[in-house]
């Protein structure tokens, strides 16, 4: 009898001692099998990421070098649409044209939501259309810094180089309390390499904000070379470069400031691609709206002469005063290139 309750009460007492072993077994399994899933599930997460960080340094470097190769393309084509051969030039001489796309003959092409200064613009933002530094066309410059000469100069009321240097002109933070809150710090991130070791250039500029609106860029800048082609016996009209310029109300030293100049060979191309914003709009006849380049070609704006080739490279207004003299002197250049045209002929 003793036997048998000292067995009863052995088996008893192993009892929990079974029980709390298997539950420690089962609860680190399940644990080590929890860990497992979560260690998959990161090494999973950082592949992930590797695998869009390649891809995103790929395409960056694709897009850098279709920039490059846009850039060289444009460096080597012609300014002009149709160029002239020299050996057919009888006569040229380069005249300098203001467009102002205010006035009512000008509407057309500065019609809402389509005006000629957003598709330039939007066309160099994209990386489709490359900008210079002058009518010269010689020294091309980034997107970045186009809409950087596009932003208006601080006038009164702007920050001093102190205030500067005290970091007022830092932006402010998400909970900004209103008394200017300094914005949190980021922290630095070592860029990734490309293939080359390097970084490369975005495509798409990096504009703050300020720059000039497209109905604010009423002021454009054509240069032309006025060729007699002896072969086709006519005077044309050969566009090489249009230069966005910055009205004088927008900056702060007060006169106009030229922002970038385009080839207009590239402007064509541009304008053909995009018939649908490069819109020459007709407002007697909806049907018959045109293309930009067929606006040029048939010369459907209004502009006056600012400056003709001369040995000073001086403007007219340099030559002979501003205002109504200025235009007289306009006039003038106008009225002598029409003349030299009608003398070439005899009845």
């Amino acid at each position: 009898m003793k036997k048998l309750i000292v067995l009863g009460l052995a088996g008893l007492l192993s009892m929990p001692v079974v029980s709390m072993a298997q539950k420690r077994t089962t609860k680190k399994s399940t644990t080590s099998a929890q860990r497992a899933q979560q260690n998959a599930a990161a090494a999973a997460a950082a592949e992930k990421a590797r695998q869009e960080e390649l891809a995103r340094q790929q395409e960056m470097q694709k897009q850098a070098e279709m920039m490059q190769a846009r850039m060289d393309s444009s460096l080597a084509a012609p300014a002009s649409a149709r160029p002239i051969p020299p050996s057919d030039v009888m006569f040229k001489k380069t005249v300098w044209r203001a467009v102002d796309l205010r006035e009512k003959q000008n509407n057309p092409m500065f019609s809402n939501g389509k005006q000629i200064t957003k598709l330039i613009t939007e066309a160099v933002k994209r990386g489709e259309l490359q900008a210079y530094r002058s009518d010269t066309l010689n020294t091309p410059i980034t997107a970045q810094e186009m809409f950087t000469n596009m932003t208006p100069n601080e006038t009164g009321g702007g920050l001093t180089e102190a205030e500067k240097a005290a970091g007022f002109d830092t932006p402010a933070a998400a909970e900004d309390d209103g008394w200017g809150t300094p914005a949190p710090k980021k922290k630095a991130t070592t860029p990734a390499k490309g293939k080359a070791g390097a970084t490369p250039a975005p495509a798409v500029a990096v504009t703050t904000g300020n720059e000039l609106l497209p109905n604010e860029l009423y002021k454009l800048e054509i240069k032309e070379d006025v060729i007699f082609d002896k072969k086709r016996s006519r005077l044309y009209h050969d566009i090489q470069a249009i230069t966005l310029v910055m009205p004088a109300k927008y900056n702060s030293l007060g006169f106009e400031k030229p922002i970038a100049s385009f080839k207009y060979s590239d402007l064509a191309r541009v304008f053909r691609a995009h018939p649908d914003e490069a819109l020459w709009f007709n407002a007697q006849n909806d049907a018959q709206h045109k293309n930009l380049a067929d606006a040029f070609d048939l010369w459907l704006f209004s502009s006056y002469i600012t400056k003709v080739s001369n040995v000073n490279d001086a403007r007219l207004e340099e030559q002979y005063g501003a205002g109504k003299k200025g235009l007289l002197a306009a006039q003038q250049a106008m009225e002598e290139l029409i003349e030299f045209e009608y003398s070439l002929w005899s009845y």
